[in-house]
């Protein structure tokens, strides 16, 4: 095994706290297209197999047992699959066979399995005469420490969680390896933007800025795009998730591009925010640039330590008194970001952390529930920043017409929005910056700073 697989074991081993439970992790299945015959979609195995193994392989299982280490479970390559896809056997000589599972886990007979990943079948851990068989969670019997004896079953989803979350802990930040693939992802990315910028003009559809973008991900190295790309004109920019369409851009309109390449499970996830002809001009230009200073001030935030829903709110407040000096809020700034009104504007959070997939391991530290404030109820991640986290700082502005034409938000909000301003401009769109940044132990680092603004 590669030691830095070996590192990262023994670094995750040492964060878990099972007891007496044993961990296996599934790399996932195979998913089929519906009414597709015979045909799947590609395999993507599940985050937290590829961080422990590094491998794509369907069927394939990771297993712990803290007194004996890790094993890894590879299923046999079939005939069919070296015949219609050219698989071959994979060439992982202290890899078991998958069918020695079940006698592996029946050999820990007593003891509860800790089920993650995509989740291992009952009829791989049980298959043959095992002695294993599920029991409900209030039948296990409660303890602590390595010395309890549980009957032979699969842990609860309480204890699924908990142990998810020792892992994801673990898997936060990121080792050599990531750090070099990451920056591989971004590179490709940098030249896919630079692209997207060459093609986009008065006439060309949203499809077509995102194939030509796509395009030079592929020749830069990507294996995929780490997400579906996001390529919005006009009213469209104002559409948090919007697919491109065969939309032409227009005179004067914003386009907005959120994209990454994806490069060995890694990805970069950029956002930018074009005009069809020069920099975003009027008004369009004066919310680009209340958006543009906030990035800037909350990346200089991102420390080892700092609070990223601290960050977030800074971030909403320098938002909120750009647009009260553009004309579209009225009144003090940190009182407009205390009602929630900043976020007629700004529903989303600052950000989220990226790396083996486009929202790597995020979440809220345990104790931590996520908000039921308007202002607050879309923050991707709360917990304090840590050396060697990437983060990504994705601030933005939009005119969303089913925000802003709520009657019930227009009367909370008659005395804080200038309305005539907001309905002149509901078709704008919408301004979003995104980079992709390293928490150090000094200044933080930004990895997509080749894109340009």
């Amino acid at each position: 095994m590669k030691e830095y697989l070996v590192q990262r074991r023994r670094r995750v081993a040492e964060k878990l706290s099972l007891g007496d439970d044993i961990l296996v992790v599934g790399a996932g299945e195979h998913l089929s297209i519906p009414g597709g015959a015979d045909q799947t979609y590609k395999f993507i195995p599940h985050s937290e197999y590829r961080y422990l193994a590094d491998r794509a392989v369907p069927s394939a299982v990771v297993a712990y047992d803290a007194n004996g280490g890790w094993v890894d479970f590879l299923p046999p390559v079939t005939e069919a699959e070296r015949i219609w896809e050219g698989r071959e056997p994979v060439e992982w000589t202290d890899a078991r066979p998958l069918t020695e599972l079940p006698a592996w886990i029946a050999a820990r007979r007593g003891r509860r399995v800790v089920n993650l990943g995509s989740g291992v079948k009952e009829a791989e851990l049980s298959r043959g005469d095992t002695g294993w068989k599920p029991v409900p969670q209030e039948e296990v019997p409660q303890g602590e420490g390595p010395q309890r004896t549980v009957p032979q079953g699969v842990a609860g989803e309480a204890r699924v969680a908990e142990v998810r979350e020792m892992l994801m802990q673990a898997r936060r930040c990121k080792d050599d390896v990531e750090m070099a693939r990451i920056r591989k992802a971004v590179s490709a990315t940098v030249f896919g933007f630079k692209k997207a910028r060459e093609t986009i003009a008065v006439g060309a559809t949203e499809r077509r800025i995102q194939v030509e973008m796509e395009a030079e991900f592929y020749r830069r190295g990507a294996d995929r795009t780490g997400y579906g790309t996001i390529v919005g004109s006009g009213p469209n920019s104002a559409i948090l998730h919007f697919d491109p369409s065969a939309r032409e851009v227009r005179a004067g309109e914003l386009v907005l591009i959120d994209a990454g390449a994806e490069i060995e499970g890694y990805t970069a996830d950029v956002t930018r925010t074009y005009a069809a002809e020069g920099p975003p001009q009027g008004f369009a230009g004066e919310l680009y640039g209340v958006v543009l200073r906030a990035q800037i001030a909350a990346i200089k935030r991102c420390t080892a330590g700092a609070e990223f829903r601290e960050i977030h709110m800074a971030a909403a407040r320098d938002m909120a008194q750009g647009m009260v000096e553009i004309g579209v809020l009225k009144g003090n700034a940190a009182e407009l970001v205390d009602r929630d009104a900043h976020a007629m504007f700004f529903p989303h959070g600052l950000g989220h952390l990226v790396g083996l997939g486009v929202r790597d391991a995020s979440g809220y530290l345990p104790g931590r529930e996520r908000s039921t404030r308007f202002g607050l109820a879309y923050l991707r991640i709360d917990m304090p920043l840590q050396a060697n986290y990437v983060v990504t700082i994705e601030p933005g502005l939009y005119f969303i017409p089913a925000i802003l034409q709520d009657p019930e938000r227009r009367k909370t909000f008659a005395d804080a929005v200038n309305w005539p301003l907001v309905d002149k401009n509901m078709q704008l769109g919408g301004v979003r910056i995104e980079d992709d940044v390293l928490v150090t132990n000094g200044p933080p680092e930004v990895l997509t700073k080749e894109v340009g603004k």
